[in-house]
């Protein structure tokens, strides 16, 4: 993700614009939706752990775990193998130096960071995406890799590209270890997704080749072209892992954030074929064949890294808007968002702001994106030009449930049980039973609290009637409620949500 930000300002024509500001808005300008994926990328490959403890790293990323919450961000996609390694205890891959500063050295005090993201989303009402990358096994950064690293024990799977070793995407076994590594995540953890971004084959460097020919001539597999064969060896893995997560555990969600562009249309006409952008390609370049995926229903969500902004020539950020919701229409649509970029371009119709109001406005308006990912969650917390205060007050002034998945399950669990409430210190305590379940797709997983004044239409499509969404089987709501009309509604793992328990306090 860091490189591919590097790539884009190496590849186009990144214009410096006067740093604007932004006058935080104290109105709901546009349609809150009631459902919409809000997530945030949280990396390791900054660097961001080096030179901490366990502690000190706890306590930074609760810092802004707590600051995207107030912004009512519903989903975390928290890096766990960036090389071939660990931020996780895995008896297959050794810890990422990322997290100790030496690959195989784990945490002085045991901590399992997967493990405490889990609960500290779950905690909050977010959801947990274990981020992966299925090929990049060595960065240029990294000196030495452990023992137990696999391109020290098979040094035959892994190709070397320039500073890179890639594990070799032709080989079965090198798919089939990525797939261990998966159903291990799955096995152990209590995930919602399991998340790849947009490395696949390596971004290409200077003509440098990628040596794989040999294999392709071994075993063309039917394909006339290299680039068609290679494209085929990424296909194949991805459609392994979706049928492995679905075998394993058939609520988790699997979802890719691709490269912003998938191809360019050289015409101009922003076709299905492609964009009208001039930029690497998902198709071509990386052997990525997003959509592919989409219309196989290999994926079950997408969020392509659209990083640029307005008016940026070569990959105009409404142009692949655009171009991304009339293209894929199978599976739900997020979109990446640059957080730091967005706030360092101009509005184009007013210089003294940046650029965030028109982009939520494009992005709401267009029917097939659902939502929206924050590159990247520490560049949220430090709330440049008011970005995460307008998130809180303005984007995502409610909770919202996560988009709908019927292509995966559309039943929805029992209604909770024996609503009732308690004064406790001045505080209405609300609290239900939860149901039996006979299926873990069926079960109750979290629950969602409405509040209706008095005279006020009982809507369950109104956004603004959530007060909260929680896993417990309790709330406290402060506040006076006399007169008020409380619902309760459970959701399951894929936020199918139930019939609600109604209470009117009187």
């Amino acid at each position: 993700m860091i490189l591919a930000l590097t790539l884009l300002c190496g590849s186009f024509s990144c214009t410096k614009a006067q740093q604007p500001t932004q006058q935080v808005l104290t109105v709901n300008r546009y349609a809150q939706p009631k459902r919409e994926f809000r997530g945030a990328w949280m990396q390791c490959v900054n660097g961001m752990y080096l030179g901490k403890t366990s502690q000190q790293i706890r306590d930074m990323l609760t810092s802004q775990l707590d600051v995207l919450q107030r912004a009512n961000i519903n989903a975390i996609l928290f890096q766990v193998r960036p090389e071939g390694d660990a931020l996780y205890r895995s008896n297959i891959e050794p810890w990422s130096r990322y997290l100790t500063g030496q690959q195989g050295l784990p945490p002085a005090d045991g901590w399992d960071p997967l493990q405490w993201m889990i609960e500290q989303c779950h905690a909050r009402g977010m959801e947990c995406h274990a981020w992966i990358n299925p090929y990049r096994m060595k960065t240029k950064n990294t000196t030495q890799l452990a023992a137990s690293h696999l391109a020290i024990q098979h040094p035959e799977w892994v190709i070397q590209y320039g500073d890179l070793l890639i594990l070799n995407p032709a080989l079965e076994v090198a798919r089939l270890h990525t797939c261990v590594v998966v159903e291990d995540i799955l096995r152990h953890y209590d995930v919602d997704g399991i998340h790849m971004d947009d490395y696949f084959y390596p971004y290409p460097e200077g003509g440098m080749e990628f040596n794989d020919k040999e294999y392709y001539d071994r075993d063309p597999r039917g394909f006339n072209t290299l680039a068609d064969w290679r494209r085929d060896n990424v296909n194949m893995l991805v459609r392994d892992l979706h049928n492995l997560i679905r075998e394993v555990k058939p609520w988790v969600k699997f979802g890719i954030s691709p490269f912003g562009i998938y191809r360019n249309d050289k015409s101009g006409q922003n076709t299905a074929y492609g964009s009208a952008t001039n930029g690497l390609q998902n198709y071509d370049d990386l052997y990525a064949d997003v959509l592919k995926w989409e219309q196989e229903g290999w994926v079950d969500y997408l969020i392509p890294q659209v990083y640029w902004n307005f008016g940026t020539k070569a990959a105009d950020y409404g142009i692949l808007l655009n171009w991304w919701n009339d293209n894929c229409k199978n599976r739900p649509v997020f979109i990446g968002q640059d957080v730091e970029r967005t706030v360092k371009g101009q509005d184009l119709n007013d210089p003294t702001r940046h650029q965030m109001d028109a982009k939520y406005r494009l992005q709401r308006q267009l029917p097939n994106i659902q939502g929206s990912c924050q590159w990247y969650a520490a560049a949220v917390a430090s709330n440049p030009g008011n970005y995460a205060t307008i998130l809180e007050k303005v984007y995502h002034p409610y909770p919202a449930l996560q988009p709908a998945m019927p292509f995966i399950d559309n039943n929805p669990p029992k209604a909770p049980k024996k609503l009732k409430v308690k004064l406790q210190n001045g505080i209405t305590v609300l609290s239900w039973k939860k149901d039996k379940f006979r299926k873990e797709m069926n079960k109750a997983i979290s629950y969602v609290i409405y509040d209706f004044p008095p005279n006020e239409i009982i809507d369950l499509e109104n956004p603004a009637a959530i007060r909260a969404i929680t896993r417990n089987n309790s709330v406290a709501l402060q506040g006076d409620f006399y007169g008020h009309t409380i619902l309760v509604t459970a959701l399951d793992h894929l936020h199918n949500e139930s019939l609600p328990a109604i209470l009117k306090l009187e």
